[in-house]
């Protein structure tokens, strides 16, 4: 269990350093400029500080240390992967399963070696897997979603959507309050809530000359509800009561 519960301490970590504390323009210019970034460094010590801090041991410094330094170099690598033709538009998934797969091998390296001693109590799993659902939701999961959408290349057809309006503030605080009471329906079983608020989101209209734009706000609209709808059901059938 104490392997469980590192492991979900350093994704909370990862989420907090990499989304919640990292500006959209340090992301940006960490994506341009890569090594030359004047943003990097200070990422790689939010990083570093974020994994030991949560981690709860003396001893992970080294672990800490070492998915700092990866991910240093992972993201200084990452502008050369945007820049390809063929996978550019998949960087954003491909830097993230680098990361988690590193931070997965990392814990599991420590717990082999040295052994898991926190050095204070720990909540349960399933409290630390609610707390890491509802962070997910915040900026993680507006991220996830923009970046779906260049996947796939979604955009409005008929009017011109820059980087700044692809899902403007109001938007994006509508899918965080939206994801937070469906995850919070699910979790406390009250799923015709959940109904509920679909029905009452599709209030929301546009012209039939904006059949683009209704299709653009649908999709993130299923997307938004669809990862609080996986993290309830993961909560409540994946890690018990």
């Amino acid at each position: 269990m104490a392997l469980i519960q590192l492991l979900i301490l350093q994704f909370v970590a990862h989420l907090l350093a990499d989304f919640s504390f990292q500006t959209e323009e340090k992301a940006k210019d960490k994506n341009k400029l890569g090594f030359k970034s004047k943003f990097l460094k200070w990422h790689f010590l939010f990083a570093f500080l974020f994994s030991w801090i949560l981690s709860f041991q003396v001893n992970f410094f080294a672990g800490a240390l070492s998915i700092a330094v990866l991910h240093y170099i992972i993201d200084g690598f990452k502008y050369k992967l945007n820049n390809n033709h063929k996978f550019g538009k998949y960087s954003f998934f491909i830097d993230q399963i680098l990361h988690l797969l590193i931070i997965t091998a990392v814990v599991l390296i420590y717990h082999k070696f040295y052994g898991i001693k926190f050095l204070v109590n720990i909540p349960n799993i399933k409290y630390l897997v609610i707390f890491t659902a509802y962070l997910f939701c915040i900026k993680p999961a507006n991220i996830l979603i923009k970046e779906i959408f260049r996947a796939f290349e979604i955009k409005i057809l008929d009017q011109k959507i820059t980087e700044k309006s692809e899902l403007p503030n109001a938007g994006k605080l509508i899918g965080i309050v939206e994801r937070w009471l469906v995850l919070t329906f699910i979790i406390i079983n009250q799923f015709q809530a959940v109904g509920f608020l679909i029905a009452a989101k599709s209030i929301l209209r546009f012209r039939e000359s904006e059949t683009s734009k209704t299709e653009y706000v649908l999709i993130g609209t299923m997307l938004s509800f669809g990862i609080a709808i996986f993290l309830g059901i993961l909560i409540n059938f994946g890690v018990g009561k």
